[in-house]
């Protein structure tokens, strides 16, 4: 029996033993703190960057180029006179100093009272030639050309023909100076630019204003082939980016809910969305319910990315991804035990699409191991109370 016993307490060990050997082999939710940081090489090639988070890194990421209107497109400011261009539709009317005229009504002699001393012009579109119908003027340029330059243009023309005739031209609609919003709006519109300047937020009111929220929604605007998108958040925050229009100009809202990852030890793994332009580690961490204290590692809260190659170049100028890949891998790990570390969540930016990733303690794979091997203790205490009572 004594001897049963000790093989018993024999064998037990000797499977503790192993299991510990093999804790790899025990399920987890992900590599633990020492993998990630190990596994950025392999066969002496360098997968990704691990970066450890420091202020000057948080500096660095603070730089990170972003694209904005303002400075694709610049701060384009309008004529201060409304030139005339092709499709534009124009009402034109005439007067003239006396009855009689081309363009008046004649005395009536009865009453002794002038007729009319006007007329107006149907409404009509520039042609593809620029030019608008005046009669006995006939065909008169007026693309590229003030309201001012037109109204000078079609009284010379007339001179001679009508009674000093004075003209007045009005663009009813400019459609050659018109903004195409479309996409998340209440109703998409081609919308006229006026005399003073239009900016981006006022043409997408024009049309009813967006259908989503504004932490879900980008700008992408399409100007002499070129197109920019840009967050709505940063447009209302920052007045720069609310640019003035240009003629042509096509403005598209895109719904693009953006957000993060998380991952591993913490109280929620899930999708947390951005609710601004921006958020930071601590927030992230908040929001996916902090972390587990029975299971996470503080040393070990990651942040996944694929980074631009200016920030890598200013992290790790020796970088040997830096000539391979437009966007490289990295890996940003930052401690919590350290009561620092806290300060830097709070300043470290996150991007959509990071993964926010916190390794297990090293101790819970023990506590592991001897929960599976509790299996097996009570499994064999109770053959051998069996075994006894038998005998």
């Amino acid at each position: 029996m004594v001897y049963l016993r000790l093989s018993l307490v024999g064998m037990l060990a000797g499977m503790l033993a192993g299991i510990l050997a093999g804790c790899s082999s025990l399920p987890t939710s992900g590599p633990d703190s020492e993998a990630v940081l190990a596994g950025s090489v392999q066969d002496g090639a360098v997968r990704y960057e691990a970066i450890e988070v420091t202020p000057e890194v948080t500096a660095t990421l603070k730089l990170r180029a972003r694209p904005t209107l303002s400075s694709a497109f610049g701060d384009y400011r309008p004529p201060t006179d409304l030139r005339i261009g092709v499709g534009d539709v124009i009402s034109i009317t005439i007067w003239e100093a006396a009855a009689g005229g081309l363009f008046s009504a004649p005395l009536i002699a009865e009453r002794l009272s002038p007729g009319s001393k006007s007329a107006t012009i149907p409404e009509q579109a520039v042609g593809r030639d620029g030019a608008l119908t005046v009669p006995f003027a006939g065909r008169i340029r007026v693309v590229d050309q003030t309201v001012a330059q037109v109204q000078k243009t079609i009284e010379d023309a007339l001179s001679g023909m009508a009674i000093k005739p004075q003209v007045l031209v009005q663009v009813v609609r400019p459609v050659s100076k018109s903004v195409t919003v479309t996409g998340e709006v209440v109703t998409g519109a081609r919308v006229p630019l006026t005399m003073k300047g239009d900016r981006l937020l006022d043409v997408i009111a024009s049309t009813g204003g967006i259908r989503s929220p504004v932490n879900e929604m980008f700008v992408q605007l399409h100007r002499e082939g070129r197109t920019v998108r840009v967050a709505m958040a940063r447009i209302v925050k920052d007045p720069r980016e609310n640019i003035f229009m240009r003629p042509d100009d096509v403005v598209t809202l895109v719904r693009d809910p953006q957000k993060v990852v998380a991952y591993g030890a913490t109280e929620r793994n899930a999708e947390i969305l951005f609710e601004s332009e921006s958020m930071t580690l601590a927030e992230g961490l908040a929001r996916s319910g902090g972390l587990l204290d029975s299971r996470a590692d503080p040393a070990g809260v990651f942040v996944m990315r694929h980074e631009d190659k200016s920030v890598v170049r200013a992290l790790r100028p020796d970088s040997p991804l830096l000539g391979e890949h437009s966007s490289i891998p990295v890996v940003y790990r930052i401690n919590l035990r350290d009561p620092n570390g806290f300060f830097l969540a709070q300043t470290f930016p996150l991007f959509p699409q990071d993964i926010l990733y916190v390794s297990n303690s090293p101790g819970v794979e023990v506590q592991k191991a001897m929960q599976f091997l509790s299996l097996f203790t009570g499994s064999a205490a109770s053959g051998a109370t069996i075994g006894s009572r038998l005998r």
